[in-house]
């Protein structure tokens, strides 16, 4: 059994989300939240800080969420927070982390109407190319849904 602790990010998105593909074709969609955080300082003044949260999400959440997602949205994005780490070209250690996002959805207070994108016959978004063109859905094993495909 896989455990760990779920994440919840609530704000709005900073830029059209990308919806690509992974040489398995596999979809894969990257976008970020901005989070803001209200206090009173000691003086009494209020504050407020925005954090700004990367997000992934996989396969049919990836195609779902590009469908109606786009900058400025309000959403809720709950997954598990993930720590990548790597060496830059200078030999530095970097790392960050990530929301690995399972479900989102979209906040009533920011938006006026809401459409989905409209699909192309290849069965993505328009503009994405979809490798899965026409296909059924197949149901996803418990627990293939929780790591990336490589």
């Amino acid at each position: 059994m896989v455990a760990f602790s779920p994440a919840i990010i609530v704000g709005n998105l900073t830029r059209d989300p990308e919806l690509n593909y992974t040489d398995g074709g596999v979809a894969r969609l990257n976008f970020s939240i901005a989070s803001n955080h209200y206090y009173t300082d000691a003086q009494g003044d209020k504050q407020e800080k925005t954090s700004f949260f990367n997000c992934t999400a996989w396969r049919y959440t990836a195609e779902d969420a590009a469908d109606v997602l786009e900058k400025g949205i309000g959403v809720i994005a709950q997954g598990r927070l993930e720590q990548r780490s790597w060496e830059d070209k200078e030999g530095n250690k970097r790392s960050s982390v990530e929301l690995i996002v399972d479900h989102v959805g979209v906040l009533c207070r920011s938006i006026e109407s809401l459409e989905r994108k409209v699909r192309t016959q290849e069965g993505g978004a328009q503009g994405a190319s979809s490798p899965r063109a026409n296909k059924a859905r197949q149901p996803v094993p418990v627990g293939a849904e929780e790591d990336p495909p490589f």
